[in-house]
């Protein structure tokens, strides 16, 4: 199966593995997955550094570190995913990162990773929690 993981899946896999459900961590450790991150997660982050939601001592770096840590491949955002992220018919979220994700997936035909319950709810979208 191909996931798309969502960001705060990311970065419970790094730093807080049992807040994972099981059958999220089950697909996370599967070597049958196919593991995809956008850049929008590694944005998010940032932003939630930034406004000391999260702490981070050097945000940069412990991005690029996590990276090397991630056994996923980064999934480009595209102008179809950009179009997409704003045609979600039925999409209650107004915010813009799980748009993109929610994009990414339809488009690129991915899985959600993702404990969120809006997103889970929209039906177009394929997810695991």
């Amino acid at each position: 199966m191909r996931y798309l993981l969502d960001t705060h899946v990311w970065l419970w896999q790094l730093v807080e593995p049992e807040r994972l459900s099981r059958k999220a961590s089950a697909a996370l450790d599967a070597p049958e997955s196919e593991l995809h991150l956008s850049p929008i997660s590694v944005w998010e982050v940032l932003v939630l550094a930034r406004k000391k939601r999260i702490l981070l001592d050097e945000p940069g770096s412990w991005i690029r570190e996590a990276l090397q840590r991630t056994p996923a491949s980064m999934v480009e955002i595209t102008h179809e995913i950009a179009i997409r992220s704003e045609s979600l018919r039925g999409f209650g979220g107004a915010d813009p990162a799980d748009r993109f994700l929610a994009a990414t997936c339809l488009v690129h035909d991915l899985a959600l990773i993702t404990s969120d319950r809006g997103l889970r709810r929209y039906r177009q979208l394929t997810t695991l929690w």
